[in-house]
């Protein structure tokens, strides 16, 4: 069917020709969350995709006409279509199945103000057309994207001429938590993903970005009630942060610990598995579910569509270059305390502490880990991981960990203050 075609086919959707769409990705959680926008603002109700291998039509009603962007993307293959901040009234599960070009997409918050959709597609593609049209006739306004299929040589030199900027928004921490004469040491909490990024999802609906935000609100104010620490978080809302930024907000702002917090799920297809498991940066992952797991969480980027042209693309690269012996015996340590102050309040994995190639745990002059709390996937740790009460036991574990990590420089503070 030619684009002409598939025009048509989508200004007659309300009449059934191409029925409604039985697919799309996860709900991104923004209409959940305080990020979400306004009701009042644009709001996205349906999607449509048409077409076949050569040439897919990918429709979006929207309740008002918007400004939109389009551009593709290499390693994997995926046009990124960026919008102002939309609010998704779509179907759970929408997303996930194939057609045409496209073989999944997803949509979520990019940034405060903005909103991003990621359409996977099963090989080099071309961006013929993106626009929107004004609601006429009864019709609501459509966003509507024409893909091409290409050969990888005209896909990789189309997108080295062009020069959109920026091709990816550089979403940043606004939060800047250094004091000026304050000598209390700097600690980081990382809640993972957001925005557009889910991280796992529970069978029953609970998406990790939240489960991990809550969590660390909870640490953060546990820490801030002693009074010994500055505290910052590298995203406080449902705010999609990539993960190299992640890193540079750590580094920039001088921070003596990074805690990144997630919440894993395995496969139905590979059992079950519990716990909380406390992870330090390697080059060679401890085991294999360490390695499945740093390769999961290393795909956020890929997730919400930022340009990895200037990312290295060997994370052993990374840790060869930047990893320093002092930074990670130190991070090394905190993680066996926080292992053992674990034990007394959280139900921990079989091998609590391991291994592996984060990213975000990659600053070299910032000693970090990564915290598992449990399971999304796993009923009785998910009861866990959204009660009240186990979070602010499981906090206080933390931050006894932290007092214990960090006593010896404060005492020494101390000593030289008196």
């Amino acid at each position: 069917m030619g684009f002409r075609a598939l025009l048509i086919a989508s200004l007659l959707t309300a009449a059934g020709t191409l029925g409604p769409a039985s697919w799309a990705a996860e709900p991104t959680g923004s209409l959940q969350s305080g990020a979400a926008p306004a009701e009042s603002g644009p709001a996205a109700t349906d999607v449509r995709v048409g077409g076949d291998d050569k040439m897919t039509r990918f429709v979006v009603d929207l309740t008002q006409k918007i400004d939109v962007t389009a551009f593709a993307l290499a390693d994997p293959y995926r046009v990124v279509v960026d919008l102002p901040q939309v609010t998704f009234r779509l179907p759970p599960k929408f997303g996930e199945q194939s057609r045409g070009l496209v073989k999944a997409f997803r949509y979520g918050l990019i940034m405060q103000g903005g909103s991003r959709m990621v359409l996977d597609t099963n090989g080099p593609v071309r961006v013929e057309k993106a626009f929107v049209i004004e609601a006429s006739a009864g019709q609501p306004a459509r966003l509507i994207v024409d893909l091409a299929a290409t050969d990888r040589d005209s896909f990789m030199r189309t997108v080295s001429l062009e020069t959109r900027a920026p091709r990816s928004p550089q979403v940043k921490p606004s939060e800047a938590p250094k004091s000026a004469g304050d000598s209390r040491p700097l600690i980081v909490l990382d809640p993972g993903h957001g925005g557009i990024d889910n991280g796992a999802k529970a069978a029953s609906g609970e998406l990790e970005k939240d489960v991990v935000l809550n969590f660390a609100q909870t640490l953060r104010a546990r820490l801030e009630a002693t009074g010994k620490y500055q505290l910052a978080m590298t995203r406080s809302d449902d705010t999609f942060i990539a993960l190299a930024e992640r890193v540079k907000f750590a580094r920039g702002h001088g921070a003596a610990l990074l805690i990144s917090i997630h919440a894993d799920a395995i496969p139905r297809s590979e059992g079950q598995a519990e716990g909380a498991t406390v992870y330090t940066l390697s080059e060679n992952a401890s085991d294999a579910e360490a390695a499945r797991l740093a390769e999961a969480e290393n795909k956020a980027d890929v997730i919400a569509g930022v340009d990895l042209t200037a990312e290295p693309g060997d994370v052993a690269n990374i840790l060869v270059d930047l990893a320093q012996r002092e930074t990670k015996t130190y991070s090394a340590q905190f993680a066996k305390q926080l292992v053992g102050e674990l034990k007394a309040t959280a139900r921990l994995h079989k091998n609590p502490l391991k291994a592996a190639g984060f990213k975000v745990l990659t600053a070299p002059d910032v000693p970090s880990v990564l915290v598992e709390l449990g399971y999304m996937s796993t009923k009785n740790d998910l009861k866990l991981l959204t009660s009240a009460e186990w979070q602010g036991k499981t906090a206080a574990a933390l931050a006894q960990a932290v007092d214990s990590y960090f006593a010896p420089r404060l005492a020494r503070g101390a000593a030289r203050g008196n």
